[in-house]
């Protein structure tokens, strides 16, 4: 274990020193702080809108922010040291690839956490002061802990990328793929399908598909309970099943733990 967190704080503490976090930080904050006070001037108001609104309008541009960030972030920790010849020197070090590897993602994986954490906890905070509604701490808490699952899963997908690549240009072109397959075209094929084909697929059946996309699961996590009119959509067929946080939560785990158990498998079989 101590070798993982010496990876983690080096990591960390490497995050710290570059612009990723504050950038990063920025963007969430002034989303969040906009749309919660203009989310509703296309309709002529301005002012604190329905958290309803608001969760809804952050979820839909969350999507795709967190995974483009979660890639970009990482899609070159480790083809990136390879072609610099400093994945080599580490591993001359006492400690294995499953170790470094956990200790790369506990670190960025913080730094992720970090950001979410201030962009998002500091406009709820604001939030109920100004209104006092203890409900909006506890939607926002589960708005920034889907979230970070999600940065994470992400994180971990980018790992498989860059441990199944020899170039840092090709790690880039597959993670802007799968942000597009992920963030865009999933969505789009579902509603073609459904469009397409009358009664092609069931509800339940709905539900399972959209299972295969941590998105989906993310925004799942965050319309549920929330006013049908600001859910639009797949989804909007998909929160009227009964689906429980427990569920959506646990599916949002797997979607962190798989990729990290591929990449670990690939980095371990993998000749430097």
């Amino acid at each position: 274990m101590h070798q993982i967190f010496t990876v983690a704080s080096k990591e960390f503490h490497d995050g710290l020193r570059n612009r990723w976090l504050v950038s990063i930080t920025l963007i969430f904050a002034l989303l969040s702080t906009g749309l919660t006070y203009f989310g509703a001037a296309a309709s002529g108001a301005v002012g604190v809108t329905s958290l309803s609104t608001t969760l809804a309008s952050l979820a839909s541009l969350i999507v795709f922010l967190i995974p483009l960030i979660a890639l970009l972030l990482s899609y070159d920790s480790f083809v990136g040291e390879q072609e610099s010849g400093t994945l080599l020197l580490l591993l001359t070090y006492p400690l294995s690839k499953s170790q470094l590897l956990l200790g790369k993602f506990i670190g960025q994986g913080g730094i992720i956490t970090l950001a979410i954490l201030v962009g998002f906890g500091v406009p709820a905070i604001i939030l109920y002061g100004q209104l006092g509604d203890l409900n909006i701490l506890n939607t926002f808490g589960l708005f920034i802990i889907s979230a970070t699952l999600l940065g994470l899963s992400f994180t971990a997908i980018s790992y498989v990328i860059s441990l199944s690549v020899a170039e840092k240009s090709k790690a880039v072109g597959f993670a802007l793929i799968t942000w597009f397959l992920f963030s865009l075209a999933f969505d789009l094929a579902l509603l073609a399908l459904l469009v397409g084909v009358e009664e092609a697929i069931t509800p339940q059946g709905l539900i399972q598909l959209l299972m295969l996309n941590p998105t989906d699961i993310f925004r799942l996590v965050n319309f549920i309970g929330l006013d049908n009119r600001n859910v639009s959509g797949v989804l909007s067929i998909a929160t009227n099943a009964s689906l429980s946080y427990t569920s959506l939560f646990l599916a949002l785990i797997a979607w962190v733990i798989i990729p990290l158990a591929l990449a670990i498998f690939i980095f371990k079989k993998k000749t430097l």
